[in-house]
């Protein structure tokens, strides 16, 4: 599946290459992956196709590097025993790797300006990219998420909450919080990538990625999304409780009248 590299140098007879990140699934079986000869860890790379780079993230991200059409699909497919829970329909940015040695790093237009293939760099680009795929597929499930809460708040206004709403939110609720431990436990969208503390002159560059794609921006705007869905579904079981001791509320009421005229029914028989 992967052949070993005995130097760090990539892409040497190119100057632009195509970037491209796949959110596969939940997870990555990394340990069955790392059977196999890597070039570095940290995060996991290895080669790809006959000339380029793959880099692989425990939580589900492949970020593919150099790579034609034909090879990303031949690649992916042989991860396909890898992954945890893929998804159907995976997430997928792409973007380009430019490289000049003298402009300065950064991002313009549709690529990403490096001054050399360094892998280090290679590793701290796919980071960013991966991360961005993972916030762009929990950006849109939220989407979804709201177009539901907008019935919800439709049916607040009539009074009228259905068994089957609830019955939503509560799977919504069980998706937040899955959402945010997958955030926070796993991606960690706000820990700043392990190889800039080996590589601290990446620090720059690692800043200027990640302001580009707003990365902190993204995440805390979906948290508060994530935070609004759960209060939405906590205050409908609210209601649905309230609701369900009004109805006890209003059996007992029914009781004692029905007991009041059963007792004054017998006063009267007897007199």
């Amino acid at each position: 599946m992967v052949g070993h590299i005995m130097e760090n140098s990539f892409f040497t007879d190119r100057t632009e290459i195509e970037l491209r990140a796949f959110f596969l699934g939940k997870r990555l079986n990394m340990k069955a992956i790392e059977q196999s000869q890597r070039i570095t860890s940290g995060p996991f790379v290895m080669r790809a196709g006959a000339n380029g780079v793959a880099v692989l993230f425990r939580y589900g991200v492949a970020v593919l590097m150099g790579l034609n059409p034909i090879e990303e699909t031949t690649f992916l497919n042989t991860l396909q025993d890898f992954i945890i829970d893929p998804y159907s329909e995976p997430e997928v940015e792409e973007s380009a790797i430019r490289v000049d040695p003298n402009q300065a790093e950064g991002v313009e237009n549709d690529y990403i300006r490096l001054k050399t293939w360094d892998i280090a760099q290679l590793q701290m680009v796919a980071d960013i990219f991966a991360k961005s795929a993972v916030l762009s597929f929990y950006e849109e499930r939220m989407a979804d998420t709201f177009d539901r809460i907008d019935l919800v708040a439709a049916e607040l206004q009539t009074g009228k909450i259905s068994g089957r709403r609830t019955r939503d939110l509560l799977r919504h609720i069980g998706m937040t919080l899955s959402i945010q431990r997958k955030m926070v436990g796993q991606v960690e969208i706000d820990e700043k990538p392990e190889i800039l503390w080996e590589n601290p002159e990446l620090e720059r560059l690692f800043l200027r990625l990640e302001d580009e794609y707003e990365l902190s921006e993204r995440h805390e705007a979906l948290k508060q999304k994530l935070d609004l869905v759960y209060k939405t579904a906590e205050t409908m079981l609210g209601l649905q409780s309230n609701k369900r001791t009004l109805h006890v509320e209003w059996y007992i009421v029914i009781l004692i009248v029905i007991e009041i005229i059963i007792t004054l029914g017998e006063k009267f028989l007897h007199w």
